[in-house]
């Protein structure tokens, strides 16, 4: 014979006075209590032994839960038994995860933290941390199991197509923080951040937007460019120029230290935590290089940095080098353009092979292999590339 069900009414429930249980049938009970407190409660018997268990589902006072909501939440219950699971345990397991699931900014504080062996310098490090905590800040008070393909979405549209190379960056720190919460069981399924098969789908080819160059001079102006900043006072105009000698970027120049110069033998020796590529870079040292390289000595300002700021001892800002070319009032130029004016240069002015070329900019070509075959011949070849660059430099200077 099938329970009676439904037994009790939305006025019996708000109008019910007396201490007691009062059934609606199918285990679910209104509790009510000596100071008329009323409560919801299901009872029913545990899968795994035989012991009559009391589950509350919420208090009944002042409609706080309705009847029809606390029907649903026995339903609910219900379905949880005849899984063979008993309803009780089931909600103090999920309070627990519940209370134990870190949100994204905690996770992804966590994990930068524990990456940071593996980042390249401060640099990389402060950019995570930057990234994750400003453009990501929509997402980081949500549990990490609750993200969601539409939270994504809402962090990467609005600059997908406006900063697209710091978009396309977030979206696979934020991929490889998902990864590694999976990784320690704190979600399931699929990354929402992830790209193939994913977000390829729902916005726009990264191939198709409009990427962002850094604006270069043309290589037949630096010259007359060269003369220019040589009138130029201040340390900040000599790194500049040294810079340009040596096609290397401007973190490069600006944190260059005596003790990776080897002036009698002309090479500059950039360790590997300093490089882009986490290689060892060596530079040759041309005339012009050796004597900005002396002047600098003069200086007296006794630090282990080579061009040191206005505050002395310490490198120059990342904004220094800039500020020289805005001083001078050149537009549509940036100092990281000039590697692609050295770059055009040799390949249009030049016979110098490709791997040569890029191997002055320490761009990686070819496998590890030929890589190691080339590296004994490379920097005398790289010798006199830069020279002829500084040649093509001086004329008329």
């Amino acid at each position: 014979m099938a329970r009676s069900m439904h037994k009790l009414t939305a006025r019996k429930v708000a109008t019910v006075k007396d201490a007691g249980r009062y059934s609606d049938g199918d285990g679910l009970y209104l509790r009510v209590g000596r100071s008329n407190d009323k409560r919801w409660v299901f009872r029913y018997t545990s899968p795994s032994s035989t012991t009559s268990r009391e589950m509350g589902l919420g208090s009944a006072r002042n409609g706080m839960v309705s009847l029809g909501e606390a029907r649903a939440l026995a339903l609910k219950a219900r379905e949880t038994l005849q899984s063979g699971y008993d309803p009780l345990e089931q909600r103090s397991r999920a309070r627990s995860k519940q209370q134990k699931m870190p949100t994204f900014g905690e996770f992804s504080d966590q994990f930068v933290d524990e990456q940071v062996t593996a980042f390249r310098n401060a640099k990389h490090i402060a950019q995570w941390r930057m990234t994750l905590r400003e453009y990501a800040a929509p997402i980081r008070q949500k549990q990490v199991d609750a993200i969601t393909t539409e939270d994504i979405l809402g962090i990467l549209q609005p600059m997908w197509r406006t900063k697209p190379e710091t978009a396309d960056r977030l979206r696979g720190r934020i991929e490889r923080v998902l990864n590694a919460a999976k990784a320690l069981g704190l979600r399931s399924g699929e990354n929402p951040a992830a790209w193939r098969g994913h977000l390829e789908l729902l916005l726009p080819k990264r191939e198709k937007l409009t990427r962002g160059h850094f604006a270069a001079m043309p290589y037949g102006d630096v010259p007359q460019f060269i003369q220019h900043l040589r009138t130029q006072k201040g340390t900040a105009a000599r790194a500049l120029e040294f810079l340009i000698l040596s096609a290397c970027r401007s973190g490069e120049v600006r944190q260059m230290q005596w003790c990776e110069l080897d002036l009698q033998n002309g090479i500059w020796t950039i360790p590997a935590p300093r490089m882009k590529t986490c290689r060892e870079h060596r530079v040759p040292i041309t005339n012009r290089m050796n004597e900005l390289l002396t002047d600098a000595q003069e200086q007296d300002y006794k630090t282990e940095y080579v061009f040191v700021g206005p505050v002395k001892k310490n490198p120059f800002s990342d904004f220094a080098l800039s500020a020289v070319l805005k001083r001078m009032k050149i537009a549509n130029c940036t100092v990281h353009g000039f590697r692609s004016s050295f770059r055009d240069w040799a390949g249009d002015m030049t016979d110098t092979p490709r791997e040569v070329a890029e191997a002055a900019l320490a761009h990686a070509v070819g496998d590890a292999t030929e890589r190691a075959y080339r590296r004994g011949s490379a920097f005398e070849k790289r010798q006199v590339l830069m020279q002829a660059w500084e040649r093509h430099i001086q004329v008329d200077v």
